[in-house]
């Protein structure tokens, strides 16, 4: 079992200099270049070029790197796409996909533009189209690998709050759960807007996650370490994983019918959570060395 960590992955907006140099030197999993909702109207072309320099500069390390382009209803997406394609990111992230035909409208371009042919599409879901639609948009192409959640623009379109708990939101966050594991493709959690309340974005980190979200978006660097603790492993689960294995291995191995561990029955699904969370691990571990 292979793992990419996404657990923290930050928007950067992709005209701001300072915040570009910033990037370089923060433990986010991956960083998406944003040339959307940061970025004013007269300087997406400008954040278009220097988030493409950024992609190609080989100074950001490990980090998987992404460019967010602006939305297929607007002016600017074309342009950003082929940049983008032309740049090689990890992924580009795409806003308010509604159907499998915006997510291969976006794959052509790629194909066109994309000669290493390795950029992967990440489809933010952010509208109520997308949530009528979520298997259909996560099963339609490989290309697509990554699901993002757009939860502020998602409560907006609906005239939902935005209240601690999400509930408003949780029937569309379960959905796009849903989709994205019978797909089997990534999810990402979408931002907590409060950057001063490191408390409340504890919670919603770890609601995520036990919503069974691989990572979430975030928008500031306070909150990369506390994602990047919600969303691994603890010490005590990568014990207790290990030792799951090591008796369930035992066990089949001396032909038991019932095996336990702390005095629980171990099944096949304890065996695949644990496999599962040892491979999680060994990820996180070998970015950070």
């Amino acid at each position: 079992m292979t793992f990419t960590p996404r657990r923290s992955v930050l928007y950067m907006p992709g005209a701001n200099d300072k915040a570009l140099e910033k990037a370089k030197t923060l433990a986010a999993d991956a960083i998406i270049f944003d040339t959307e909702d940061s970025v004013a109207p007269d300087m997406k072309a400008t954040a278009r070029a220097k988030v493409a320099e950024a992609v190609q500069s080989g100074a950001y390390g490990r980090r998987e790197l992404t460019i967010r382009i602006n939305g297929l209803d607007t002016e600017w997406w074309r342009d950003d796409l082929v940049s983008a394609a032309e740049a090689s990111p990890s992924a580009v992230v795409v806003p308010k996909i509604n159907s499998a035909e915006d997510v291969a409208l976006v794959e052509a371009v790629l194909e066109a533009h994309n000669e290493s042919g390795d950029t992967k599409i990440w489809a933010m879901l952010e509208t109520p189209a997308a949530m009528e639609r979520a298997v259909e948009i996560a099963t339609c192409s490989e290309r697509l690998t990554v699901l993002v959640m757009g939860t502020n623009d998602l409560a907006k379109e609906l005239r939902a709050a935005l209240v601690p708990g999400r509930e408003p939101l949780m029937w569309g966050l379960g959905r796009s759960v849903n989709a994205a594991r019978y797909a089997g493709k990534v999810i990402l959690d979408g931002v907590y807007n409060d950057v001063k309340n490191p408390e409340g974005f504890a919670l919603e980190c770890a609601q995520g996650a036990a919503m069974g979200f691989d990572g979430k978006t975030l928008i500031h660097p306070t909150q990369i370490e506390p994602a990047n603790l919600a969303f691994a492993p603890s010490p005590e689960e990568i014990e207790y994983s290990r030792r799951v294995i090591e008796a369930f291995e035992a066990g089949i191995a001396e032909g038991k019918g019932v095996i336990t561990v702390d005095g629980r029955m171990i099944e096949n699904l304890h065996v695949d959570n644990a496999r599962r969370a040892l491979s999680i691990a060994a990820a996180v571990e070998a970015l950070a060395g």
